[in-house]
């Protein structure tokens, strides 16, 4: 008998979710599994399996790659502000009729003691601080920094955290921290402590790798600023851990 062909899967990766995907994929003869990555990190955690590089030239460049790969199924398992990837998922699987899927890890929820405000955009988050506090703990990445660079903002000092150096423009006055999750909660409550941390913003990235920082201004009375994650694209179903989404690659 022939064998059957295997099931081709494109991850477009970058998370924690759309690694451990194509782990929990690896082994199986079935299904054989291409993580793309956008090349944003300088030095990215590479998953097992095939791995590119780059971008595809929006929507059209993406449903034409999936042809010429015969590519039967799609995970959009980017970050869950990757609005502009996602929409260019869902727009390409449209356009070359292959079945899509957003793997996305659950949003973080308040608990009592939170003082969280919920804003729209880092815009919005930016509007808030002066009210807030006076030594920022900024969490958002290194994308987006020109939200924090008003005028309005240059009384306050900024800590601004992430896995690569930002590019300016930023606040005027800030310090910079390169690292790289997961992060303890004794590490983020001495982090607070050292530079004395009065308000902490942060994306609503959801996941335990970063979860610490918000227990830690909880326990300290700190206000923090969450950014709402945007919308997964209309009709597009969602998993919410990799083995939900492993489930749904193996109806193929």
């Amino acid at each position: 008998m022939p064998v059957p062909a295997a099931v081709r899967v494109l991850v477009l990766g970058g998370t924690t979710e759309a690694r451990r995907l194509a782990e929990s994929l690896a082994g199986d003869r079935s299904v054989r599994v291409t993580t793309s990555l956008a090349g944003r990190v300088a030095a990215p955690r590479l998953p097992p399996g095939e791995v590119r590089v780059g971008g595809f030239g929006g929507p059209e460049g993406l449903a034409a790659w999936m042809r010429e790969h015969d590519v039967d199924a799609l995970v959009d398992a980017t970050h869950p502000f990757a609005a502009a990837m996602s929409r260019n998922a869902a727009e390409a699987a449209a356009l070359a009729h292959v079945p899509l899927l957003a793997l996305r890890r659950p949003g973080w929820v308040a608990q009592d003691g939170d003082h969280w405000h919920s804003t729209g955009s880092l815009a919005e988050a930016a509007g808030l601080l002066p009210a807030l506090g006076e030594r920022v703990f900024l969490t958002t990445g290194r994308m987006g920094l020109a939200a924090f660079a008003g005028a309005d903002l240059d009384a306050l000092w900024f800590l601004v955290r992430s896995v690569d150096a930002p590019e300016p423009p930023g606040p005027a006055r800030m310090e910079v921290l390169l690292d790289r999750g997961p992060f303890t909660l004794e590490g983020e409550r001495e982090l607070l402590r050292r530079h004395r941390i009065d308000v902490l913003v942060t994306k609503d990235s959801g996941g335990d790798a970063t979860a610490p920082k918000l227990t830690a201004a909880r326990e300290a009375g700190i206000p923090v600023v969450v950014v709402r994650r945007p919308p997964v694209p209309e009709g597009v179903p969602v998993a919410a851990t990799p083995d939900e989404a492993v489930e749904w690659v193996r109806r193929f």
